[in-house]
């Protein structure tokens, strides 16, 4: 018998300004990743004010779900999905984010995608705001710096709230909120980069700006929670962070007290606030020794108390190791983080370290600190796959990726932790949200798609799209 839960949630995590494409269809307007253009890997995307001709944005097309999404899910249902994990374009919905009614055609669409979910028997897990501030905001009030948008967002969520209330009953406020406190979050998810032109990879530093933008994507998010609660009893609200697993390089008590420190700012203090409904006292040091001031009105500390979570859900693709020893330089690479390599881990294509029981060791801590129900939402393996001619995509190495983390997910539930669904990020071929690539693939179905832009679209099943389906199947008891 398995060890989950029988209602345990399979599925698939992907976001709309990665994957769904016609940025500028039926009213939508244009969002932040809109204006970013395509990178590697080794050449960092850019961020561009105005559209440069000649130039690729690949969040144009994407993988074009708003054409294929009746296609897609019909192949999410196929591997037996439960849970359909995607995000609303908040443009398609508020073009300038400014609007005071919504647009009907963006709000259709959506109507469209959660009908055939619901006619294939998927639940819909919504991230409500996953990396796509509407652009508009940015050049206005400089993104979440301004206190005004938490007032545009509120209106974005109470207009999804009160179409979609019968349609989904599980929603995320902020994709990886804890991207804000890295200079790159403020292009990804703050949105702080008012006339700001060049590599993603070179934004400056506003440690002040950031964290006071951070602090209204709080309230707001609070005040999402909160809404739902009074008006739609029937939903059930999640925060979104990255988990960027960390261990001390060694028992020096000076990298295990880095690690902890390091930990505590990267893993732990968005997600109290969202959980525990409250800043964490380690951070008046952390602000303290940054200068960093943070502008609170009235309410906001009740806001965020009325406000938290029913559950918690994170990214998950590897750890890394904190060292106090200047000398130690051999750097792992990492989803928007990095740290010192492991000697004891393998790394993928992309540098970032495999690390399977780094998984159980994060679901058992987060669960032993805030002791409601987790789901592990992004998981997966990038690497470049190889198109076969008869069109068979023979990808072994993600198959063991996820058969490794699935079964130390397991372990944990064994342990104790109450784990509610997983969806391995990209379950079909999205864009890069830290490159701007499409070689970098994680899909269980491929999608015809090059970083040229060229590509027909086709889908086509990869070896691990049959080995996930005999998975959910056995409710994860079938890894062979």
């Amino acid at each position: 018998m398995s060890v989950l839960r029988y209602d345990f949630l399979w599925g698939g995590a992907t976001a709309a300004n990665q994957y769904e494409g016609a940025w500028d269809a039926d009213g939508k307007g244009p969002s932040i990743s809109d204006m970013c253009t395509s990178g590697s890997h080794t050449v960092p995307k850019r961020l561009t004010p105005v559209f440069e001709e000649h130039t690729l944005y690949p969040s144009r097309e994407a993988t074009d779900f708003y054409h294929h999404y009746k296609e897609d899910i019909a192949l999410a249902a196929e591997m037996g999905f439960k849970c359909f994990r995607m995000s609303i374009n908040w443009t398609r919905i508020f073009p300038t984010g400014m609007e005071e009614a919504p647009n009907e055609a963006g709000l259709a669409f959506y109507d469209r995608v959660f009908d055939e979910l619901n006619r294939h028997g998927i639940e819909p897990l919504v991230t409500i705001s996953h990396y796509e501030i509407p652009y508009a905001l940015v050049e206005t009030y400089n993104g979440w710096y301004g206190r005004e948008v938490i007032d545009c967002f509120l209106r974005y969520c109470a207009a999804i709230f009160e179409r979609y209330q019968n349609k989904v009953k599980y929603w995320l406020t902020f994709n990886e909120i804890n991207s804000g406190i890295m200079p790159m979050g403020a292009i990804l998810s703050l949105g702080t980069v008012k006339g700001y032109c060049g590599p993603v990879t070179e934004v400056p530093d506003e440690k002040q700006i950031r964290f006071q933008a951070l602090h209204h994507q709080f309230v707001a998010g609070a005040k999402a929670v909160k809404l739902a609660h009074e008006k739609y009893p029937q939903f059930q609200m999640g925060c979104m962070c990255i988990f960027a697993t960390k261990y001390p390089r060694t028992c020096h008590p000076s990298d295990v007290l880095l690690c902890q420190k390091e930990s505590r700012i990267m893993n732990w203090f968005c997600a109290d606030v969202q959980v525990r409904g409250a800043y964490p006292s380690y951070m008046n040091r952390y602000f303290a020794e940054h200068q960093i001031e943070i502008r609170r009105e009235e309410g906001d500390d009740e806001l965020l108390k009325e406000g938290t979570v029913d559950f918690y859900t994170f990214s998950y693709y590897m750890s890394a190791c904190e060292s106090a020893d200047q000398e130690i330089v051999a750097a792992a690479a990492g989803n928007l983080v990095g740290g010192v390599s492991n000697p004891y881990l393998k790394a993928s294509d992309w540098g970032w370290q495999i690390d399977p029981q780094g998984l159980r060791y994060t679901l058992n801590e987060l669960y032993d600190r805030y002791q409601i129900p987790l789901m592990v939402v992004e998981n997966g393996l990038g690497a470049y796959d190889k198109l076969e001619e008869d069109g068979s995509i023979h990808d072994s190495y993600r198959i063991a990726y996820l058969r490794s983390h699935i079964a130390q997910m397991e372990e944990a539930v064994r342990d104790g932790v109450d784990l509610m669904g997983y969806t391995p990020w990209g379950w079909i071929d999205v864009v890069s949200a830290s490159t701007g690539e499409m070689a970098k693939r994680y899909g269980l179905v491929y999608v015809d798609k090059y970083d040229d832009g060229t590509g027909d679209l086709s889908r086509k099943k990869k070896d691990s799209f049959y080995w996930y389906q005999k998975v959910i199947k056995s409710n994860g008891e079938d890894l062979a």
